[in-house]
């Protein structure tokens, strides 16, 4: 599938620095298993909500189903994970029907915001219109960090496709945009007033993307360099954190605690950048380009077994015994769930399993975890 320039995935990123989307379109745009692990749960969701909502056979469900069960990155504990995603869209539809029985879903549907975005384009998981508001869902399927609906763009962007969609066969009135993250049990709703979103697309939205289409306005780095393409040689990104050099710490020998505060707020994203740069420089290194006073080497490596069964086979041979060569450890949770699938390991093991007080970090005050309780962790153990 063609990406937009300025797709709704990426929004929070060009709107705060709206030249960055020129300015990647000369790098590679690199997929990941963990990108294609998600399109494998979107298809795999898609195939469900078409089953109970649309009439898909059940062999033409299976045989869809085979083929995903079929991919390397299927795990067991996939179709538990996409369940939730299905349940709440099922959910919306019972409750919509109630109050309007002929309340419209559509699934995978394709949704086009080029009134206020260049080319803007993208896919709505799930869309329910019913009763005057507008719903969309959509699934995350990844677990490395929760992704909140308030205010979201790439959402916002989503519900300004389907108001030009749909707004001119119903009176929609609320727009309600649902992230639905399983693995990180995370649910999020944001809800706003057709009026307020146009608003916020006519005033905020085009003139940004007008400058960003252009390569235009002011390069500006934080949070939204994370999936940036040019984020490894972006010398905006790049001042940002070598600032940090520049700070004017107090004359004494010893940091006193603001400097430390000062410095914690900015270390994780200068060791962030600073991997993402040593990254990019042994690609480029690999592929011929030279940085002065440095060279490409092999690194370090453990010794291994050249054949694991030649190895059991000659000390088998010479009399030592199997529990001797060979160790059993049982799989750990994350593992087994993969294996056997989320409610299996519930229903079976559930008993079994224990959470651990964490290990204590520090992290800002925003954080909503609660503050670390040293009595409790003692307690515990």
């Amino acid at each position: 599938m063609a990406h937009a320039m300025l797709s709704a995935s990426g929004a929070s990123r060009w709107m705060a620095c709206t030249p960055s989307a020129r300015l990647e379109q000369q790098f590679e745009n690199k997929t990941s298993d963990y990108a294609a692990e998600g399109t494998l749960a979107h298809e795999l969701g898609e195939l469900k909500l078409r089953k109970e909502l649309e009439g898909l056979s059940t062999r033409s469900f299976n045989s869809k189903v085979k083929k995903i069960q079929e991919d390397k990155l299927y795990t067991a504990d996939m179709p538990d994970y996409v369940d939730m995603y299905v349940e709440t869209c099922l959910e919306r539809v019972s409750e919509a029907k109630a109050t309007t029985p002929d309340a419209l879903f559509k699934i995978e549907q394709r949704l086009d915001f080029s009134e206020w975005v260049p080319e803007g384009f993208g896919t709505g998981d799930f869309v329910i219109i019913a009763d005057g508001t507008m719903e969309v869902c959509d699934l995350k399927y990844g677990k490395g960090v929760p992704v909140s609906a308030n205010n979201n763009k790439q959402m916002m962007l989503y519900a300004l496709g389907a108001i030009s969609e749909f707004s001119f066969l119903y009176d929609i009135e609320k727009v309600r945009m649902t992230i639905i993250q399983p693995r990180l049990d995370n649910i999020s709703t944001f809800e706003v007033t057709v009026e307020d979103l146009l608003k916020w697309a006519e005033e905020y939205v085009k003139p940004k993307a007008e400058l960003a289409i252009k390569g235009e306005g002011e390069f500006c780095a934080g949070d939204h360099c994370k999936f940036c393409r040019a984020k490894a040689v972006c010398r905006a990104r790049a001042e940002k954190n070598l600032e940090l050099a520049k700070y004017e710490f107090e004359k004494p020998p010893i940091m006193d605690n603001n400097d430390i505060a000062y410095v914690l707020s900015k270390v994780d994203e200068l060791v962030s950048w600073a991997s993402d740069v040593k990254e990019y420089a042994l690609e480029e290194a690999l592929k011929g380009e030279e940085f002065e006073g440095y060279k490409v080497v092999e690194g370090r490596s453990n010794r291994k077994w050249s054949s694991e069964d030649g190895v059991a086979k000659v000390l088998i041979g010479q009399g030592f015994l199997e529990n001797i060569i060979y160790t059993k450890k049982l799989t750990g949770i994350t593992n087994m769930e993969s294996a056997i699938g989320k409610k299996e390991v519930q229903r079976l093991l559930g008993d079994y399993i224990i959470k651990p007080v964490g290990k204590p970090t520090l992290v800002p005050v925003a954080d909503k975890r609660e503050p670390y309780n040293p009595a409790k962790s003692d307690f515990l153990e």
